[in-house]
Formats: C-alpha cells, structure tokens, sequence
C-alpha cells in the first residue's frame, strides 16, 4: 500500500488491518543474528512498539546463536550442529545461560527506550516449558554396533503452561522468553528457539507467528536475496525440503511453522529484520515485505 496524498487516507487504509487484529495475538521470534546489530535490534523493537501501541499482544521469543558460537569459540568449546540445531555440552550450557541472559537484557533495555513494558523470562520460570532430555539418535551401524547421535543437554518440549504468558498479555506487559527449558527434576535445557516460538504460538491461539531474519524471507535460491517467495503453502514447504532446497537453520523454522499452523495459527510469516519497517509492512499491507505461510488450500 504506497503511501497517499493525504495521509488520512492511509489511515483508513489501514483501518481493515487494525479491526482485524486489535486484541490478537501475535508471537514474534527474533533470530539472534539480527539482535547482534545494535541498529537492527532497535528497528524492530521500534516496530514492535508500533505493534503494542496499536492493543496487538506480542510475545517475543529470542535467539542468540551468533553470539553463543562467539563466546564457545573464545571459551575453546565445541560449535557442532546437526540438522540446524546445537549439540550442547554442560560447558555450552553455561555459556548458553550468560548469553541468553544478555539477549534478553538488551532486549528489555531496548523496550524500555520506545516505553514498551518487556517483562523478561526463560522457559524455566514457573515451569513455563517442560522438556525431557533429547534422546540420542540413531545413525545407522559400525559392524553390528549402533551408532548413537547424542544432542546433550538440548531438550524436547513435553508442555507449555501459558498461564504465566496470558497473566502478562492481560496486564499489557510483552513477554520476551528466552531459550531454555527445565524438568520437574531441575535440569535446564537449551531448546531451539524457533520450536518455542511455535509451541508459544499454538498454545496461545496465536493470529500470526513471524520469524525475524537477516535475509527477506524464505528464498528459491539461499544465495540469492532477490528469489523471494511471498506467498507458500505447507505442500510447497514440503516439496522444497523434498528437493534439498531447505538447509541448515531453515529446517527447525520449518518444521516450527508446520506445528503451529497444524495446531490452529492462522499464518506463519518470514521477514527481514534488516530492512526498513519490513514487518509493519508485512503486517500492514496488501504487498508484504516477506513470504506469508497457510495451510495448504486456504
């Protein structure tokens, strides 16, 4: 929707948008590499602001990969992933917790400046996330012996309890949830922040789940910034991922995205983080900035 003459028409433009989602829920998850640039950081907390200020409950759930592979290279620990997600030693775990916890902060502190209410939480706090450790798998045999891949200390959501999240979405505060999830034993788990935001999304009822990304959204070629797809089914997701055209940190937002629409979210969305507005404008206009998910059919 390009901007009118006069920009009260711009309003009424957007008039549908705002009837359609005031009071809605919209879960937003910001990859780390975006939250590692201080001017990109501060454009999307900006646009969240927007979002908050318009009565649209947000929960941010938020990464920190770049930074954690930063510190574990410092520190002389491992940086071994598998299918997109980390294997986690107790060592990485504690780097996992001093990272996260630093997100998280600036985070808040960012809120804090476009008066934004942030209430800053992992998955541990009140038991929110439930996990199990994951269990190892299997990788085929070495003369009769079967080779066992172990994740460590990574952990599988067993349950959400959103009574936490929807005190806070009630009181107006927007959650920003960190990746970690703990055990009625007491362990701590490092769990893909991408299946958190999900699970958040599904068990809320969420309207939307966006992922924030350093590139524009999904691409028909990773190298290529201009091979955008705006729009895709889960049928398409699934003959790109058949075709080997899906890698790396993609396949846990993809397997992320099928959960939750699978589970009731009505879209799932990939959007920059680096352009300018691009989530407003994903959000607030006919054209979008990124690639809009359904469910196959609508």
């Amino acid at each position: 929707m390009p901007f009118a003459a006069n920009p009260y028409d711009a309003l009424k433009g957007l008039s549908k948008y705002l009837r359609q989602f005031r009071g809605k829920t919209f879960v937003v998850k910001l990859g780390g590499e975006v939250l590692d640039e201080p001017e990109s950081r501060r454009k999307v907390v900006e646009q969240i602001g927007v979002l908050w200020t318009l009565s649209i409950r947000v929960v941010v759930v938020h990464g920190g990969g770049a930074r954690l592979d930063q510190l574990c290279t410092q520190l002389n620990l491992p940086v071994e992933k598998h299918a997109g997600r980390r294997v986690t030693t107790p060592e990485v775990l504690e780097a996992a917790k001093m990272v996260f916890n630093g997100v998280n902060t600036d985070l808040l502190a960012e809120m804090n400046r476009v008066g934004v209410p942030g209430v800053g939480l992992s998955g541990v706090d009140a038991g929110m996330i439930k996990a199990r450790k994951r269990a190892p798998i299997y990788m085929g045999e070495d003369n009769g012996t079967p080779r066992l891949f172990d994740y460590g200390q990574v952990g599988d959501i067993e349950q959400i309890d959103p009574t936490l999240l929807k005190h806070l979405l009630e009181s107006d505060y927007v959650p920003v949830i960190a990746p970690l999830s703990g055990s009625p034993d007491g362990s701590i788990y490092n769990t893909n922040a991408d299946t958190i935001a999900s699970h958040v999304a599904a068990v809320l009822g969420a309207e939307k789940l966006f992922f924030v990304l350093k590139v524009p959204g999904l691409l028909k070629d990773v190298k290529n910034p201009s091979s955008l797809i705006t729009f895709a089914t889960l049928a398409r997701l699934d003959e790109m991922e058949a075709r080997g055209e899906l890698a790396g940190g993609m396949l846990p937002k993809v397997a992320a995205i099928r959960h939750a629409i699978n589970q009731g979210v009505h879209a799932a969305h990939l959007v920059s983080g680096v352009t300018a507005d691009a989530l407003l404008v994903e959000i607030f206009t006919n054209e979008g900035a990124g690639t809009m998910i359904v469910k196959d059919g609508e």
